[in-house]
């Protein structure tokens, strides 16, 4: 289909497509396999300034908006979403700064990252508060021109590899969700210490891993926003960078069904390739349609962001649901036309088949989508 890109948006896709088919599919499966974290390919993104795409240009940045972040995830997916949540990782820990930052805190922190001098990261989750936002259990106590943070925090994507964290604790336990506030947090500051790196089925090139903080300083100028909007500041994040998950997933599912249907042609059963039989037909065009589907939703949202709406909480969400469940389908499917050649790890469907699983669950798992987006239905009654 065409999506009636603009000229630098087809640019930043074929730039991120060149880049995913000529360097990132031979080495996919070695960096799954061996839980390699690809900082070679990050600082060829940095160096390709794909790094700042959706970065305003006052910070460095290209001026894009979610669309041209999307853009380079849903390409670098195609080969390895592992790789490619690393790249979408730091969007997650770009965007709070973007929407909630003073002045200063952009020009510090965006133009690092912008550049792809600095990885970033969004420390939320714990291990009692994953969609339960409000039962985090990390507090910040203020004490003279610091804040002390105390806890940990569990399933944080580039882990122990970022080096600037958006790093979220309760200030006033006594106000529920509005005592949650929002720091920024560098890598190296006192008190500030990495726990366990987690095993994972998929996005294995991923680094996600424990974060601990024990009496660790922040300069109060690193408060995010004002104290007890940091909940705000978590739900507006999620809001702009979960079609970034649903880029994820669109990719891998691309790159499934075109593995597929390469297969399907190729493979030869009864005197015949796999593509003249109706029952193969019929996935393949099911595979070709959900997709299609899946991207017109996620360029749609992108471009109602883009473009200053005011409330997109409900088709972000959207996006995100039917994507991730497409991208699970989709790769089941591809495995299933492959058949003993897609469950094993001599082509990449299988990986790829554990890659989209986690997209239906990060970022909020898609039951808890499903309550969002029924609420914001009921409130526009």
């Amino acid at each position: 289909m065409d999506y009636f890109l603009t000229d630098n948006q087809k640019i930043i896709k074929r730039l991120a497509k060149k880049i995913s088919d000529e360097v990132i599919s031979k080495v996919a499966s070695k960096y799954d396999w061996e839980g390699i974290f690809p900082k070679d390919i990050l600082d060829l993104l940095a160096y390709t300034e794909l790094t700042g795409v959706y970065i305003p240009k006052e910070y460095g940045g290209f001026g894009g908006g979610v669309l041209e972040m999307c853009l380079v995830v849903e390409e670098l997916s195609r080969n390895c979403a592992g790789i490619a949540v690393s790249y979408a990782a730091t969007a997650l820990g770009a965007y709070p700064i973007m929407l909630y930052g003073t002045e200063n805190q952009k020009k510090k922190y965006l133009t690092r990252i912008a550049k792809g001098e600095a990885i970033a990261a969004f420390a939320l989750t714990e291990a009692d508060a994953g969609s339960d936002v409000s039962n985090i259990k990390t507090v910040a106590e203020k004490q003279g021109d610091f804040y002390i943070l105390n806890g940990n925090k569990h399933w944080i994507t580039n882990g122990a590899e970022a080096d600037i964290y958006v790093v979220f604790a309760v200030t006033d336990k006594s106000k529920g969700p509005r005592g949650i506030s929002a720091f920024i947090v560098e890598k190296g500051y006192e008190g500030f210490y990495f726990g366990k790196k987690e095993d994972k089925m998929g996005i294995r090139a991923s680094s996600t891993t424990e974060l601990i903080f024990e009496n660790c300083k922040v300069p109060k100028e690193n408060l995010l926003g004002r104290e007890g909007t940091g909940f705000i500041v978590a739900m507006k994040t999620f809001d702009r960078t979960r079609p970034g998950v649903a880029a994820m997933a669109v990719g891998i599912a691309q790159g499934a069904y075109e593995h597929a249907l390469k297969y399907a042609r190729e493979r030869i059963q009864f005197g015949q390739p796999l593509t003249s039989f109706q029952a193969i037909q019929h996935m393949l065009a099911d595979m070709y349609i959900n997709i299609e589907a899946a991207r017109s939703l996620l360029y749609s949202t992108c471009r109602m962001i883009d473009n200053g709406a005011k409330n997109y909480t409900k088709e972000s969400s959207a996006c995100k649901v039917f994507a991730s469940d497409v991208a699970m389908k989709v790769t089941v499917d591809a495995v299933q036309i492959m058949g003993g050649n897609g469950y094993v790890k001599d082509y990449p469907v299988e990986k790829m088949m554990r890659d989209a699983k986690v997209t239906q669950i990060f970022e909020g798992a898609n039951q808890i989508q499903r309550n969002i987006i029924a609420s914001e239905i009921v409130k526009d009654l």
